[in-house]
């Protein structure tokens, strides 16, 4: 793997959690509370309905680093070391876990399913958010990708709206990671909306809850729609709604693009560092696995 390729995937991995840790302050605000208290929400200061830290992470963080210490304890793929692990996390009190999440854990510590039935109520954002660990380890492997996307996604949301976003911003950063460019990652955003309408966001809807079409919409909008790392991640929080997770994929997307470098140092500086650490320790050894 080359230098750039393994700034672009530190990229996305920390900015993944730069956009946890800065949206969380926000999360559930609409964008009009957020001027009213900070004018433009730029800062990572903590506090927010979960009153964190400044600096730390939530869910969205928290469940990828589960699923990709179960990608990398095996050295390939054990569906059910990642089911341990997101219940391991569970019974962990995390500040925050999404109802969906929590209801596909359960069936799986209950009943020993790692699948659950289709479900209407199941496209939420909870399997897309937390889909990095197996980017990363299969960027030369485009198999792997979709096998281990949809049967990670599958613990806790099975429904085809997720599992579309999931596969389509999975496949969005690897080509960024690989350094392609925006023209091809809009290709594979028109290819989501020709096979599901309800992803069109241009015009943006100006929705960013946790259902997953808001949450793409949201980050595709804001991403497509702002010219450096900073920008982005600002543009998207500031938008409300779920925005740890709007942020945390829109700081995928963007660190993807822009690289390691280009995200603000006071950020860097902030974010928790037992989780710089250990998101750094990950993706030297996933990036390693596509050797």
């Amino acid at each position: 793997m080359t230098e750039q390729i393994m700034n672009r995937a530190l990229g996305a991995y920390l900015g993944f959690a730069c956009g946890d840790a800065l949206g969380a302050t926000v999360e559930f605000m609409s964008p009009k509370q957020i001027q009213k208290c900070y004018s433009v929400h730029t800062e990572m200061i903590g506090g927010g309905w979960l009153g964190l830290e400044p600096g730390q992470v939530t869910d969205d963080t928290q469940m990828s680093l589960a699923l990709g210490r179960a990608i990398i304890d095996h050295q390939g793929w054990n569906l059910r070391a990642v089911a341990d692990n997101f219940l391991t996390w569970l019974e962990s009190d995390p500040p925050d876990v999404g109802n969906t999440c929590r209801r596909g854990i359960l069936r799986y510590r209950d009943e020993g399913l790692l699948m659950g039935l289709p479900r209407e109520d199941d496209a939420g954002n909870g399997a897309c958010m937390r889909n990095l660990p197996v980017v990363l380890a299969t960027l030369n492997r485009p198999d792997y990708f979709e096998l281990w996307s949809l049967e990670q996604s599958r613990i806790t949301h099975h429904n085809p709206l997720s599992d579309a976003a999931t596969l389509v911003l999975g496949r969005m950063t690897n080509l960024l990671i690989h350094g392609q460019g925006l023209d091809t990652c809009r290709l594979e955003a028109e290819h989501l909306v020709d096979q599901h309408s309800e992803f069109a966001y241009n015009p943006y809807p100006g929705k960013a809850s946790g259902y997953i079409v808001d949450t793409v919409q949201t980050v595709l909008h804001h991403f497509f729609n702002t010219d450096s790392f900073e920008s982005c991640l600002i543009a998207t929080v500031n938008q409300g709604g779920d925005a740890d997770t709007t942020g945390a994929l829109a700081g995928m997307l963007a660190g993807a693009k822009y690289g390691l470098d280009q995200i603000p140092e006071r950020w860097l500086a902030q974010l928790d560092s037992r989780v710089s650490t250990k998101i750094r320790g990950q993706v030297a050894r996933l990036i390693k696995m596509n050797n």
